[in-house]
C-alpha cells in the first residue's frame, strides 16, 4: 500500500472514531414529521454529470434510470458533455452537477478551484470497499492535497493493437523469429522490444503494408522510456523540465528510435497526410498501432479487420500510460448524503457492469474488469485480459496545470526526434526538447537556444 494511501486510511478510521463520540454526546434527531394524508413529497433533484461516446452515455443513462427506480423520494437526472474539456470548463465556471465524470489529467484545476468535495469518509460510511474491491493505482490517483478528492472509475492503459492476421506468432516461431513466449499453450501477452521489433518486420516482409506506427507525443514515447529506465520529467510531483537528456532515457530513446524512425517499417509522411494512422490499421494497411480500451467497440465494427491486443513492448521492466476517470462530489451540492448515495451505487458491481459492456472502459473496480462483463471471451479481443495486467504496470504522470501547453511547445521537437529523415544528433535534440519544455514548466530558468551561426558571404 502507498504512504498516501496508508495516511487516507488512517485519516478515515481517525474521522469515524471522532464522528462515533460526537454522535453519544449529542441528542437523538427529533423524528421529522410525515406528509398529511393525501398529500405527495417532491422527489429530491440531483443532477449526475458525465462525458464519452453517445453509447456511454446511453449507458449512463440506463444507470441513472435503474437508481430512481429504487427510489421516490429522490431523482437524479443526467446531464452530458461531449469530452472532459466541456466538463472541465462547466465545472470552474461553478455549473458542476452534484455528482459528475472528471479525467485525472484535470484533477489539480478541480481541487484548487475548491469544486470538489472530498469522497473517502462519505464512501466508506456507505461500505465501499475502495481500498481492494478497486485498483489501488487508480483510487491512489485521484488523492490530492492528503484528501480522496473523487472515486477511481475506470482506467485504460496504453497498449499494442495489432492485425493478427498479419502478424501470426505461430507463423514467426516456425520461422525461428522472435516471438512473445507459450506456456501451457496460452502465449503471453507480454513481449520485448526485439520481438516488437521482428513483429514489424514480419508484418512488412512482402512491402505491401506498414509494420508500426506510435504517435510522437510525450504520451506516446512514454512507456518505452520508463520502460528503458528513464523519466519523462525530472521530478515526481512538482517538475521543472523534462528528462529527455537524462542518460537512462536517452538510452531508451536511442533503442526505440531504431524501430520508430525506421522508413521500411512505419507509414510515410505522405500516407500519413491522406489517411490517419487509425484509418490505415482499420484498412488492413498497418499493422500495430499504440492506443487505449475506447478502440475496442470501432476497431469490432471492421467485418473485415481481425485484431488483439498486447502490451507495450518491454526494454528493461514492464511500463505503460494511460487514462484514469473518476467520479466526484460538486463542492457546492446541497444533497450530499444524496450524491453520496448515488456515487456509491454507480461505482458498484451492477451500475459499473452496464457502462463496462459497451466496451469502452476498464472498470477501476477489479471484481467487474475480471468478469466476462469486461473480459467478453468471445469478442475482440481474445486477450482482452491485457488491459488488467498492464494496469500493475503503469505509471501516474504528475498533475499538471499546463500539460496542453506543454505539449504545443515540445510537439513539433517531439515530431523531429521520430520522424525527421537522415541522421539524428539524440543529445542535441532531447537538450533542445528539455530546454523548451523548462519555457513552461519554470519559465524563470529558461534561455533561448543560440539561433545556428551564419556563414559570412562575399
Amino acid at each position: 500500500m502507498t504512504r498516501r494511501l496508508m495516511a487516507m486510511t488512517a485519516a478515515l478510521v481517525l474521522s469515524l472514531g471522532l464522528a462515533a463520540c460526537s454522535e453519544e454526546q449529542q441528542p437523538a434527531p427529533e423524528p421529522t414529521p410525515k406528509p398529511s394524508a393525501g398529500t405527495a413529497e417532491e422527489p429530491r433533484t440531483l443532477t449526475f454529470g458525465a462525458f464519452g461516446h453517445p453509447t456511454e452515455l446511453k449507458a449512463f443513462q440506463r444507470v441513472v434510470d435503474s437508481f430512481n427506480a429504487t427510489s421516490q423520494t429522490r431523482e437524479v437526472k443526467l446531464v452530458t458533455w461531449a469530452n472532459h474539456e466541456q466538463a472541465l470548463e462547466s465545472v470552474l465556471e461553478g455549473d458542476a452537477p452534484d455528482v459528475f465524470l472528471t479525467s485525472r489529467r484535470d484533477l489539480r484545476q478541480i481541487a484548487d478551484a475548491d469544486a470538489t468535495r472530498p469522497v473517502g469518509l462519505l464512501l466508506d460510511e456507505r461500505g465501499v470497499d475502495f481500498g481492494d474491491r478497486f485498483s489501488r493505482d487508480a483510487v491512489d490517483a485521484f488523492a490530492y492535497e492528503d484528501e480522496l478528492q473523487c472515486m477511481a472509475y475506470s482506467v485504460s492503459p496504453m497498449v499494442i493493437y495489432y492485425n493478427d492476421d498479419l502478424i501470426d506468432f505461430d507463423k514467426m516461431e516456425r520461422r525461428g523469429l522472435d516471438v512473445p513466449s507459450v506456456k501451457n499453450d496460452v502465449r503471453s501477452d507480454r513481449w520485448s522490444l526485439a520481438e516488437f521489433a521482428a513483429a514489424a518486420q514480419f508484418a512488412t516482409r512482402r512491402g505491401k503494408v506498414d509494420g508500426v506506427w506510435i504517435e510522437p507525443t510525450l504520451r506516446g514515447l512514454a512507456p518505452f522510456i520508463y520502460s528503458g529506465g528513464g523519466q519523462v520529467f525530472d521530478e515526481d510531483d512538482d517538475p521543472t523540465s523534462l528528462a529527455f537528456s537524462d542518460d537512462g532515457t536517452r538510452s531508451a530513446l536511442d533503442q526505440t528510435l531504431a524501430i520508430l524512425r525506421d522508413t521500411t517499417l512505419t507509414p510515410s509522411a505522405d500516407e500519413l497526410r491522406k489517411a490517419t494512422a487509425l484509418q490505415l490499421f482499420k484498412r488492413g494497411k498497418l499493422a500495430m498501432i499504440a492506443g487505449f480500451r475506447d478502440l475496442v467497440p470501432e476497431l469490432r465494427a471492421v467485418d473485415s479487420l481481425s485484431f488483439d491486443t498486447i502490451s507495450m513492448p518491454v526494454i528493461d521492466s514492464p511500463a505503460t500510460v494511460g487514462d484514469i476517470d473518476g467520479l466526484c462530489i460538486s463542492a457546492d451540492s446541497e444533497r450530499v448524503n444524496d450524491a453520496a448515495d448515488f456515487l456509491a451505487y454507480a461505482v458498484s458491481d451492477a451500475a459499473l457492469e452496464i457502462v463496462t459492456r459497451t466496451g469502452y472502459i476498464v472498470p477501476a473496480n477489479t471484481e467487474v474488469a475480471g468478469s466476462d462483463a469486461f473480459l467478453w471471451p468471445d469478442r475482440q479481443p481474445a486477450h482482452a485480459s491485457v488491459f488488467n495486467s498492464a494496469i500493475r504496470g503503469m505509471i501516474i504522470p504528475p498533475l499538471l496545470a499546463t500539460g496542453p501547453e506543454l505539449e504545443t511547445a515540445v510537439s513539433p521537437l517531439l515530431d523531429d526526434l521520430v520522424t525527421s529523415p537522415g541522421v539524428l544528433d539524440l543529445e542535441l535534440a532531447t537538450e533542445e526538447i528539455d530546454n523548451v519544455s523548462r519555457s513552461v514548466l519554470d519559465p524563470e530558468s529558461f534561455t533561448e537556444s543560440p539561433a545556428p551561426s551564419e556563414s559570412p558571404t562575399d
